[in-house]
């Protein structure tokens, strides 16, 4: 393959006497005279130091430009943002979280293809980078590898994050003290990396993974590792590789390797997120991927893996016995994946698993097909008339398949944290927390605070709670997210009223309100929309996010 084909872009940008302003700004950030005739890799880094999730990135992508070096290319660092979910839960600050997902990958495409890079590798830690550095991957169509920044390891007692939020309702229910719940502040986050348990960073991370953009078992390592290291120091190697064999993420991503994807996420209790993150990577490859397949993908895919929220153990202890692969190949040998997709390897799904060691005897973190967690899948796709659009709930079937209740409606999540904190909530209550969807928030905030209260609160099998904003990965319970259409642009759940009933029924996939269709319209004719914000990034966010069922995108065509 010629030289020219290696630096498709970068040569537009380098080559030639008119191009020597460029090659002077370029020397003065490290080029020399052999380097404009390499191929140029930007390696977007994630790195910033708001959150534990992405403070050591930038090592990590000193590590991948030193390997792109070492394998005849030119890497080239550049930043993006991060937005902490965990520090920004339960304040206004969340509602920035989503949107971040869209300036990230804005960010990273405005780079790469401005700059010309031949290739990309991109480095994600927190919630919503991973998608967006994918969604730029997608988009730009130049050989990519992405690069999970990894889990952290374990706080004192097994702790993370979701045990501080949880904390605070033991705390609000006078079952721990003022010093016992500083102390467990103090020790649940003991440096860098994602959220430990199976949340929204971990479970994207194997989604992505699974779609064959990762190299195998970058999901499944912790941030402060030398297997993180050999990742980085792989995937240099392997968007040389890429780039000489011409593969595009467009040749690797097909419907196929989305079902790939959900089968893996079901597999390991995943996130709630996943089903919104897949169905935006897959609006940015072209790719039809509706709620519909989740149900579908469903309904055949067990639950295996015994992971937090819902379960007992965290990804550090998932890393331990081996990671996702052996739990891809257990999938491979059922038939429950696809195992042609080709991946950033060079190589098939099937290849990559070929000589994958089993998980080890006498483990339970990962169970058999005969004594799953839940024969089919915890994500389940709803409808409705309080939910025509759908709504996706998180059910692990540990409080139960169907709740039926009664309404208690809060405009905000504010509003609903506090009543859970002061006792206002009670056994037999679904709370409605509305108007933060996407457009309504704007951004669409996780629920984190008020699931964790209400698990703290001790809670969880007699409370159930529904929203059209999202749900952390970190939240269990009986609870119930995407609801779509939203409240902010007339959905049934802007019509919600108290003492309404309620019933969610997750087997026959249903959820409804007892309130006929003439009441609804009366309700509607008395409803006003919200007042949006009229500038900044959650103005421009809300005037362009299409429905949480859609993946709330913003770059429709």
């Amino acid at each position: 393959m010629s030289k020219e084909h290696l630096r498709r872009h970068s040569s537009v940008v380098v080559d030639g006497p008119d191009r020597a302003p460029s090659r002077a700004m370029l020397r003065a950030v490290g080029f020399g005279d052999q380097d404009f005739k390499k191929p140029q890799i930007g390696i977007a880094s994630t790195w910033s130091m708001v959150t534990p999730c992405n403070m050591h990135i930038n090592i990590l992508a000193d590590e991948a430009a030193r390997s792109v070096n070492d394998a005849g290319g030119k890497g080239v660092v550049f930043n993006t943002i991060a937005v902490s979910d965990g520090i920004s839960m339960g304040t206004q600050g969340m509602r920035y979280s989503l949107v971040s997902r869209e300036v990230i990958c804005d960010s990273i495409e405005a780079v790469t293809a401005g700059q010309g890079f031949d290739g990309l590798i991109t480095i994600g830690g927190c919630d919503k980078n991973m998608p967006g550095c994918v969604m730029a991957m997608v988009r730009l169509n130049r050989p990519s590898v992405f690069i999970y920044g990894g889990t952290i390891q374990p706080g004192a007692h097994r702790r993370d994050i979701v045990s501080v939020f949880e904390a605070v309702g033991a705390h609000a229910k006078g079952d721990i003290t003022d010093e016992e719940l500083h102390e467990v502040e103090s020790t649940a986050i003991p440096g860098p990396g994602s959220c430990g348990g199976m949340y929204t960073a971990n479970t994207m991370a194997s989604a992505i993974e699974a779609l064959g953009l990762s190299l195998p078992n970058s999901s499944a390592q912790e941030a402060i590792s030398d297997n993180k290291k050999e990742d980085c120091d792989k995937a240099g190697k392997a968007v040389l590789n890429l780039i000489e064999k011409n593969i595009l993420p467009s040749d690797i991503l097909s419907k196929k390797s989305f079902e790939n994807a959900i089968t893996v996420v079901i597999a390991i209790g995943g996130s709630t997120n996943a089903v919104l993150h897949l169905l935006a990577i897959a609006h940015s490859a072209g790719i039809e991927l509706s709620l519909s397949d989740f149900t579908r993908i469903g309904e055949k895919t067990p639950v295996l893996a015994d992971v937090k929220p819902s379960g007992k153990y965290l990804m550090s202890e998932l890393i331990e016995i081996g990671g996702i692969q052996p739990l891809m190949k257990m999938l491979l040998d059922k038939g429950l994946l696809h195992g042609d997709c080709l991946t950033v390897t060079g190589k098939t799904v099937a290849e990559n698993l070929a000589d994958v060691t089993p998980y080890p005897e006498g483990q339970d973190i990962v169970r058999g097909f005969d004594n799953p967690i839940k024969k089919d899948s915890h994500l389940v796709v709803l409808h409705g008339n309080l939910a025509p659009g759908g709504a996706v709930a998180k059910i692990s079937g540990k409080e139960g398949l169907s709740f039926t209740g009664t309404a208690k409606v809060f405009g905000s999540e504010e509003d609903a944290l506090h009543a859970i904190l002061d006792g206002n909530v009670t056994k037999g209550d679904v709370l409605v927390i509305r108007y933060e969807g996407p457009v309504g928030g704007p951004g669409m905030r996780e629920m984190l605070s008020p699931t964790s209260a209400i698990m703290g609160k001790g809670l969880g099998k007699d409370v159930a709670l529904i929203t059209d904003g999202r749900f952390s990965g970190g939240s269990h319970g009986f609870v119930v997210g995407h609801v779509t259409p939203e409240a902010a642009v007339g959905g049934p759940i802007a019509m919600v009223h108290d003492g309404d009933t309620i019933t969610i029924d997750a087997e026959n996939r249903t959820i409804s309100m007892d309130v006929s269709e003439d009441e609804l319209a009366r309700r509607k004719t008395s409803w006003t929309a919200p007042e949006r914000p009229k500038r900044g990034v959650l103005a421009k966010y809300a005037d362009h996010v299409k429905s949480a069922s859609e993946g709330a995108i913003t770059d429709a065509f």
